[in-house]
C-alpha cells in the first residue's frame, strides 16, 4: 500500500520518537539497524523528513536525529506519508489503471473508495506517540 520509502520513513520516525531519554539523538546507523532498513536509503528518507520539519537533525559529534515527545504527540502519520509519498495513496486506482474514475471504474473502484477513506482517517488521527506507546508496552515491534 505504501511505497518502500514510506514504510521505512514511518519505521524510522517511530524509532526516533521512541528514544528512551529526553534529548537523546540516534545516529543514522542506529536507526537503520533498529528498523532493519538499508542505511543509504534511510539517509535519503531522513533528509526528506528533516526538510519537512518532522525530524530534527544535529550534525557532528554527539549529533543525530530526534523527535521530542511533544512533537511526537502532534505529528500525524498522514504528515509522514504526504512528505514521502504525496497524496497518491488517496487517488490511485486499486488495480493500477491510469484512467480509473467514477465514469469508467475498475472492478474495485467503489469498494476501494471506502478503504481509502478509512485509511485517510486512520493516518490523520494516529500520532507517532501512539505508535511509540505500543513499542514501549511491548504490544508492537519495528523489527522481526
Amino acid at each position: 500500500m505504501f511505497s518502500k520509502a514510506c514504510e521505512y520513513g514511518i519505521r524510522a520516525a517511530v524509532c526516533i520518537a521512541g528514544c528512551d531519554r529526553e534529548g537523546e539523538r540516534l545516529s543514522l546507523k542506529a536507526i537503520a539497524e533498529r528498523t532493519d532498513s538499508p542505511e543509504a536509503f534511510t539517509a535519503k528518507i531522513l533528509q526528506k523528513l528533516v526538510h519537512a520539519g518532522l525530524v530534527r537533525s544535529v550534525n557532528g559529534p554527539g549529533g543525530g536525529f530526534s523527535i521530542p515527545e511533544p512533537e511526537a504527540r502532534r505529528i500525524r502519520l498522514s504528515q509522514i506519508v504526504a512528505c514521502i509519498d504525496g497524496d497518491a495513496i488517496y487517488r490511485g486506482c486499486a488495480l493500477g489503471l491510469p484512467q480509473c474514475n467514477a465514469r469508467k471504474p475498475c472492478p474495485l473502484h467503489d469498494s476501494f473508495l471506502k478503504v481509502r477513506e478509512d485509511l485517510r482517517l486512520m493516518l490523520e488521527t494516529t500520532t507517532l506517540h501512539e505508535l511509540v506507546s505500543g513499542l514501549r508496552e511491548g504490544r508492537t515491534v519495528l523489527k522481526r
